[in-house]
């Protein structure tokens, strides 16, 4: 032990100093830490509405885009599909599309859309998650009197051109229809409704 003086003004100095750069180093432990609870890039895209140009969409065709990690078909019937539509509510499970959480209101008709033409269906089957085929001609093969719609190859579920499922398959409830609206002719955001719900 040394006899010299305490030198308290040097011994504050040091504890403040630690204490600073205690503090310093916590801070900087914290912020990542912090910054990793928020969701990353990746995943807030996931979950954006996704915008799909059907200026290119022909009669009669399908296309895919991707919203939240699923398939969303979006279809372009023809007069004559549409006119099937209303043809065979009596082979079908829920022709009225009851079921309230499988489409927003504005698509609870008996095309399921908001304009009766273009279909806009998320494309997994309500068995058991299998992406169904679209047939556009040749569904009579599948579902007699009935010239296109949607097959489940992997356990022979069956929907209508409006994602309507038929009586006697495994699928219980008709397809999704996610939220949707038209930005302008030709232009669908899909995964908000117009009211901006999401």
């Amino acid at each position: 032990m040394s006899n010299a003086p305490v030198d308290n003004s040097r011994r504050r100095f040091l504890t403040a100093a630690t204490t600073v750069v205690g503090g310093a180093g916590a801070v900087a432990v914290a912020v990542p830490f912090i910054a990793s609870w928020n969701p990353s890039a990746r995943a807030k895209s996931a979950g954006a509405p996704v915008e799909v140009d059907i200026t290119k969409l022909e009669l009669g065709q399908l296309i895919r885009v991707e919203w939240r990690g699923k398939p969303v078909w979006v279809v372009y019937r023809t007069p004559k599909m549409l006119e099937q539509l209303g043809q065979i509510g009596d082979r079908l499970l829920d022709p009225e599309s009851s079921e309230e959480k499988q489409q927003p209101s504005y698509a609870q008709n008996m095309t399921r859309s908001s304009r009766e033409e273009i279909l806009v269906a998320v494309g997994i089957c309500t068995h058991l998650g299998c992406s169904p085929t679209y047939i556009s001609e040749g569904y009579e093969e599948i579902v007699e009197g009935v010239s296109s719609g949607f097959h489940c190859p992997c356990h022979g579920s069956k929907f209508d051109l409006a994602g309507r499922v038929f009586k006697g398959v495994p699928a219980g409830l008709n397809l999704q229809i996610p939220p949707y609206y038209y930005i302008d002719d030709t232009t669908i955001l899909i995964g908000k409704d117009k009211e901006g719900a999401a």
